[in-house]
């Protein structure tokens, strides 16, 4: 179900708890609102639909994927961007990297690792 976007500074910038398998349809309900946003948003996180919980989603080309429980294991090449978000007006100073790992459960809870 496509949820409405969260837009309060305070409830995001709570600490999210550990997904579990008992989390499933907010996945579900992140991956739609994914979606239905791909013309200005290619990644949320759950906390962005009001739940509180460590699960993002992103957009990779055509595909779009969950990351439940995420953790960055390995970051190379660090720059300085800007970039905008749904929940907050304009855009924002932030420091990315040409290349992450990443390791996370995926959205039928089987372990995986990503590099981008």
């Amino acid at each position: 179900m496509i949820k409405k976007i969260v837009k309060d500074p305070l409830f995001l910038a709570q600490k999210s708890e550990p997904a579990t398998e008992a989390d499933k349809q907010v996945i579900n309900d992140l991956l739609d609102t994914l979606r239905a946003n791909l013309d200005r948003c290619v990644g949320m996180a759950a906390n962005m639909i009001g739940v509180k919980k460590t699960i993002i989603v992103v957009a990779a080309g055509p595909f779009q994927f969950a990351m439940v429980n995420p953790v960055i294991t390995k970051k190379l090449g660090a720059f300085q961007t800007e970039e905008g978000c749904l929940s907050l007006e304009g855009v924002r100073p932030c420091k990315r990297y040409e290349e992450i790992e990443v390791d996370y459960l995926d959205q039928n809870f089987s372990q995986m690792k990503s590099k981008r």
